[in-house]
């Protein structure tokens, strides 16, 4: 896992291809130019490591169709495909689930006053992953070598996940976790700090603020959450929200990833695909 984890973190920061943006409205494995290969098809899968990468959503609980993630979105997990480690490839399935809905889906998402009943979105995108899992396992891939990944509320969803489940898959990696809005900039997080904002919050929407901290207080009740996950300050979503993470057994929380730039070359490389840099720092769109 630890091997893993640092070559994820190296696509993070690096600069190669510059790819047309555009959707991608299916599931399967990506290639190196971020298309997708539709299929479960797995050569030798004893010897493959596969990252599930969940998107994702622009809304909280409701069902979308024809919504799933843009090419720009999965670059940089596209250039993890065929890197070996330990001699063994890895392959990255990007997993379309907007079309779930929740059960309170009809109650405009998480812009609810009462608390949430029934099956939410993310716990419904929760068993689909499980089950692919249990193909992948099938088809002869061990589940160490599973990887659950995801931005957003995908990120969110892999924390859930291998909080309740760390048995089934390897480990997790979680981009930014965050599936209720822009709290930090909308609650000025930042000038108010996270008491008097997420107060704030609870007060416009009690039903999404509980949802939410019931998500995050079954996380911390896990005994061992094998997850990596990303955060940045600057994300206007949950970037100042996200300390909780320190409280979770097992996760390795990257609040930033800083990189210095020698070469003019790689600056121009990054910009032209729209990665804000400076040369003594580099900030990742995650």
């Amino acid at each position: 896992m630890k091997k893993i984890f640092i070559v994820v973190i190296f696509s993070l920061i690096q600069c190669g291809n510059v790819f047309a943006n555009g959707k991608i409205l299916k599931s399967g494995f990506l290639t190196k130019s971020a298309s997708v290969n539709e299929g479960m098809n797995i050569n030798d899968p004893k010897n493959k490591i596969i990252i599930i990468y969940n998107h994702g959503q622009n809304k909280n609980d409701k069902g979308i169709k024809n919504e799933c993630i843009w090419v720009n979105q999965i670059r940089n997990k596209a250039s993890l495909v065929d890197v070996e480690i330990n001699n063994k490839k890895i392959m990255v399935y990007n997993f379309c689930t907007n079309h779930l809905a929740g059960d309170m889906s009809p109650k405009k998402y998480w812009k609810f006053k009462e608390p949430y009943e029934g099956i939410h979105k993310l716990d419904k995108r929760i068993k689909k992953n499980l089950e692919l899992v249990d193909k992948f396992v099938e088809i002869g891939v061990p589940r160490k070598q599973i990887i659950i990944s995801g931005h957003s509320c995908g990120g969110l969803l892999t924390l859930m996940l291998l909080a309740a489940h760390p048995e089934k898959v390897g480990g997790g990696i979680s981009y930014m976790q965050a599936c209720y809005g822009k709290l930090s900039k909308q609650y000025k997080v930042k000038k108010v700090g996270s008491e008097e904002a997420l107060a704030k919050f609870a007060k416009k929407y009690p039903g999404g603020a509980e949802l939410r901290q019931r998500q995050i207080d079954n996380i911390k009740k896990s005994n061992d959450v094998p997850v990596l996950a990303f955060t940045h300050p600057k994300d206007k979503f949950e970037g100042l929200l996200s300390d909780w993470l320190e409280e979770v057994p097992g996760v390795k929380r990257i609040a930033k990833i800083m990189l210095k730039i020698e070469k003019l070359e790689i600056l121009k490389q990054c910009s032209s695909v729209g990665i804000q840099i400076t040369k003594k720092r580099s900030h990742d769109k995650l």
